[in-house]
């Protein structure tokens, strides 16, 4: 059985072809912010990156209609449980529509499995999207009275990492408690309490540390003063796509700035030092959440090839809890895998409810 793994980034698109476990090829292409950013709106992006798809195909002499299964990374629709979700209509058109409220470019694997899957008659499946939702309730509240937090993170690949590691250690993923840092052109920081995702920044929400491409945490009065010289479609656009590096340098490209780092750029440096110690808070913060009781905290995503972030994070945060890399990440084959597991009848399929998976405090007043 064939699976093509789609996997659109916020500053790549991943593809990979697997026959049953064996990837037969795997490729990623960066695009760096500013070309990404002519496309007015995330979905925009869908013709062009599928051709960038069918380009890779095409390379490897593999004809889109014999593939058997196509697999998407997911986000942007209602909140959503953890696991296989097989994609349908429904789900596809609340991606499209971003009911969820976060427009991630995770939302184009959905949308790009599914319109694959319905021209060549296939099935689509994703697997953790972005909007998985197991905070606790303590987590969600925020100080506006109906203005709620809720998960926006890169669930599959930190799910996929906590698994990896609590195997390594001899535990089950259910048995332990993780922080885990994705670092790359989006960053998300959560606590993995005993096998649940309960806590961590909403990445493409203006949360956490700033990144290649997101603003992360700004002081509500600035961003309000911003926003009066320029309007909030600029803002949501620097919360996901035009922030951070870019909004700085121009540019999303991390090994240019990291160049500028080596060669003594005051400013690249500054930027750089900075993201670093707004990662360490953010790590600070999780390890209360888990009260202390951390079983690693476990870093991943494409930045973490650099080892001043690494050796960054382990210097403020190295006492929390041992540090563990996960260089890149673990998505492409956590798709794969888990997609033959529920094929395979060996794990559930879930289909999508089109409401979300918790529905407020206001039962309470709040």
């Amino acid at each position: 059985m064939k699976l093509l793994i789609i996997n659109p980034g916020s500053t790549s698109t991943k593809v990979s072809l697997y026959e049953d476990e064996t990837p037969l090829f795997e490729e990623s292409l960066f695009h760096d912010a500013p070309e990404l950013l002519k496309y007015p709106h995330v979905n925009d992006q869908v013709p062009f990156r599928r051709g960038v798809i069918l380009d890779m195909l095409a390379r490897h002499g593999v004809a889109p209609e014999s593939i058997d299964v196509f697999v998407g990374r997911g986000g942007s629709a209602h909140t959503q449980p953890g696991g296989v979700t097989a994609v349908d209509g429904r789900l596809y058109g609340d991606t499209v529509a971003a009911v969820g409220g976060s427009e991630h470019p995770a939302k184009l694997g959905v949308m790009l499995a599914w319109t694959f899957a319905q021209e060549f008659g296939k099935p689509a499946y994703t697997l953790n999207p972005t909007n998985v939702d197991e905070y606790a309730d303590v987590a969600r509240l925020t100080g506006i009275k109906g203005v709620y937090r809720v998960s926006h993170s890169h669930v599959l690949n930190q799910k996929a990492v906590a698994a990896r590691h609590a195997e390594s250690m001899g535990k089950r993923y259910e048995e332990c408690n993780f922080i885990v840092a994705h670092i790359d052109g989006g960053i998300t920081v959560a606590a993995h309490e005993l096998g649940r995702m309960v806590d961590g920044n909403m990445g493409a929400d203006g949360e956490g540390a700033y990144t290649p491409t997101r603003i992360g945490n700004v002081p509500v009065l600035a961003l309000l003063d911003w926003i009066d010289a320029h309007s909030t479609r600029e803002a949501r656009l620097m919360c996901s796509r035009a922030g951070g590096f870019v909004s700085f340098f121009g540019t999303s490209d991390s090994d240019e700035i990291h160049r500028r780092v080596e060669a003594g750029d005051p400013a690249a440096s500054l930027a750089w030092r900075t993201m670093i110690y707004q990662i360490c808070k953010q790590v600070g913060e999780m390890s209360a959440v888990l009260r202390g009781k951390v079983d690693a905290i476990l870093l991943t995503g494409g930045l973490v090839r650099f080892a001043d972030i690494v050796d960054g994070i382990r210097e403020r945060c190295g006492w929390i809890a041992p540090v563990a890399v996960y260089p890149g990440e673990l998505e492409q084959e956590a798709l794969a895998h888990s997609v033959l597991r529920a094929l395979r009848g060996e794990e559930p399929v879930l289909h999508y409810s089109g409401k979300p998976v918790w529905a407020g405090f206001g039962d309470i007043g709040l």
